[in-house]
């Protein structure tokens, strides 16, 4: 379904996604939107995060910093500053504009102050909508996910959507479910109370690690 007639408001966006549907566009130079709605769709079981030996040393290595919701618009940008991107200008503004509602949020992961991974989504009753992940160093965006995981899940939410089905993902544990199904999961998560501010970032990898590790 495309878009083109009328603008999308933020307001727009939101009940899209209780509706089960994103946005997307074909190049970062389209102006034309279009709604998606997959038949198969994947999800990252929050009970079922998966560290590698070698993400878990890293980790524990700490050569990073961890931050929420610092430089949202700088993750949106790194995520489409690639070849191939769906984030257009029109789309841009839009997860921004939901960032300064409180409804959009990136985690960000620095090393000697420069910005090399992250991930942002949207965030509705315990239903977390990832949109999009970036590295500028190996598994930074697995760093960056291993943190959210364990946010999501200390918050309260009970659903992480990632959309589409990636080897990346599947690596972590992302697995691929029916249209059907993931409506069945989407409706309990909007019904159930969550907030990405219920509790504080825990920055402690070792605490991340054992809790990832104890439901995996």
């Amino acid at each position: 379904m495309s878009q083109s007639e009328f603008s999308i408001t933020p307001e727009l966006l939101l009940h899209a996604y209780t509706a089960g549907i994103f946005p997307m566009s074909e190049s970062r130079h389209d102006p034309e939107i279009f709604w998606v709605d997959p038949r198969r769709r994947g999800i990252l079981p929050l009970d079922g995060f998966h560290i590698s030996r070698s993400l878990a040393r890293k980790l524990k290595k700490g050569l990073y910093s961890v931050e929420i919701n610092k430089d949202f618009s700088g993750v949106v940008d790194a995520c489409a500053d690639r070849d191939e991107t769906w984030i257009n200008t029109e789309i841009r503004e839009l997860y921004c504009q939901l960032h300064q509602m409180g409804c959009a949020h990136s985690i960000e992961i620095r090393q000697n102050e420069s910005l090399i991974g992250g991930v942002y989504g949207v965030a509705i009753g315990a239903a977390f909508f990832g949109e999009s992940m970036f590295s500028r160093q190996t598994d930074a965006s697995k760093l960056a996910l291993a943190y959210l995981v364990d946010h999501l899940r200390r918050c309260g939410f009970t659903l992480f959507d990632t959309q589409f089905i990636t080897p990346h993902l599947a690596s972590l544990g992302a697995v691929e479910i029916n249209r059907a199904a993931y409506k069945l999961l989407l409706e309990d998560a909007l019904k159930r109370p969550a907030s990405i501010d219920a509790c504080p970032l825990c920055k402690n990898p070792y605490s991340v690690l054992q809790r990832n590790t104890q439901t995996s």
